[in-house]
C-alpha cells in the first residue's frame, strides 16, 4: 500500500508543472500568482466565471464517467482473463443507442441554455446582468468613457467631465461603466481580465462595451491583438475608487494645462512605445472628438504603422 501510495505522489508531483503550464494561460507570466480569470472583481467578469464553471462542470459529467468506463471496459473485456463474451449475431442495442445519442443530445442542450442566458447576461450593447442588478445600481448615474486606440496607447475620453487620459482609466466602484470604442489605426481588442471580457476595437466604426467594478483596487487592462512592434506595451491601468474620490480626481485632471484638440490627437496617435506606462492628462476636450476620429478614418485618414521591429524601434519610443 506505501509503494502505490509513493507513486501517486511522485505522478502528483510530475504533472503539477504541468498543471501550472497550461494555468499560466490564465495571466501573464510575470503574473502567475494573480490569475486575473479567476479572480473577478465585477459583475460582468463574476457573471462570466460563474457560466466558465457551469460549463466545466457539465463537461466533467461527461468526461469522468466516460473515462472510467473505458478504463473498466478494456479490463472487462481484455484478451487474457476477461470476462466479455463474443457473440457473432449481436449487432445492435437499444440501450446503447439510447445512451450514445442522449447524452450527447441532452449535453448540448444543457450548454445551450446557458450559453443563451451568458449571451445575454454579458452582452457588451445591453448587458442584463448590470440592469438586472441590485436596486442600488438603478439609482447611480452610469458613466460614460470614449475609447480611442492607436499605434500603441489607449485614450479614455470622459465626454460629461470634459477631460482625457491616456494609459489610465480611473472608474467609481458600483457605478455602470458605458464605452463606446473605436480605432484610429487598426483592430485591437480591449480587455480588462478582472473587469469585462475582451471585445474588437475597429478602425471606422463605433462598438459598446460595459463593465461595473465592484471593489475598489488596480486591475491591469490591455490589447489582446497583435498590432505592431509597440503591442507588447500597449496597457492601461484600470483603478476603480469611491465616488468622492472619483470626484475629486475628476476636478484634479480639469486643471491640467494639457488640452486635447484633434491636432493634439494626431501627435499622441504617432506610433508611440511606452516602455515606462506613463499616463497623461488632460482638460479641455474637443467637442466630439471621439466622433471626429471616425469621421476621419471614413475618409481615409491613416496613420502610417512600422512593421520592422528591431532597430527602428528605438525612434518611436516615448521620451
Amino acid at each position: 500500500m506505501k509503494v502505490v501510495t509513493n507513486r501517486w505522489i511522485r505522478w502528483v508531483r510530475r504533472l503539477a508543472p504541468l498543471s501550472m503550464a497550461v494555468l499560466a494561460g490564465c495571466a501573464p507570466h510575470h503574473m502567475m500568482r494573480n490569475f486575473w480569470l479567476l479572480d473577478p472583481k465585477g459583475v460582468i467578469s463574476d457573471t462570466q466565471l460563474h457560466y466558465m464553471k457551469l460549463d466545466v462542470a457539465v463537461m466533467l459529467l461527461i468526461i469522468i464517467p466516460t473515462g472510467i468506463l473505458i478504463v473498466w471496459a478494456m479490463w472487462r473485456y481484455r484478451k487474457s482473463g476477461g470476462k466479455g463474451r463474443f457473440d457473432p449475431k449481436w449487432d445492435h442495442s437499444n440501450a446503447i443507442e439510447a445512451v450514445v445519442w442522449g447524452i450527447p443530445i441532452l449535453t448540448v442542450a444543457v450548454l445551450s441554455y446557458y450559453s443563451i442566458k451568458a449571451i445575454y447576461a454579458v452582452n457588451p450593447y445591453n448587458p442584463t446582468v448590470i440592469t438586472q442588478s441590485a436596486g442600488k445600481l438603478s439609482k447611480v448615474e452610469p458613466l460614460d468613457v470614449d475609447v480611442i486606440s492607436t499605434d500603441w496607447q489607449w485614450v479614455f475620453i470622459y465626454p460629461k467631465q470634459h477631460i482625457a487620459t491616456v494609459g489610465r482609466l480611473v472608474i467609481p466602484e458600483h457605478t455602470p461603466v458605458r464605452f463606446r470604442l473605436t480605432s484610429a489605426t487598426v483592430v485591437n481588442d480591449f480587455y480588462i481580465p478582472q473587469l469585462v471580457g475582451m471585445i474588437d476595437v475597429m478602425p471606422g466604426m463605433r462598438v459598446k462595451q460595459a463593465l461595473v467594478a465592484n471593489r475598489i483596487g488596480t486591475y491591469q487592462g490591455f490589447s489582446a491583438n497583435y498590432s505592431g512592434p509597440g503591442f507588447a506595451w500597449m496597457t492601461f491601468r484600470t483603478q476603480s475608487v469611491s465616488a468622492a474620490k472619483f470626484h475629486s480626481w475628476v476636478q484634479g485632471v480639469q486643471g491640467s494645462p494639457q488640452h486635447l484638440t484633434y491636432a493634439d490627437f494626431n501627435r499622441i496617435a504617432r506610433p508611440t512605445i511606452n516602455v515606462e506606462g506613463k499616463g497623461s492628462y488632460f482638460s479641455d476636450v474637443q467637442a466630439g472628438l471621439f466622433d471626429h476620429v471616425i469621421a476621419e478614418v471614413m475618409n481615409g485618414k491613416i496613420y502610417p504603422t512600422p512593421m520592422d521591429m528591431t532597430e527602428s524601434m528605438a525612434p518611436y519610443l516615448q521620451k
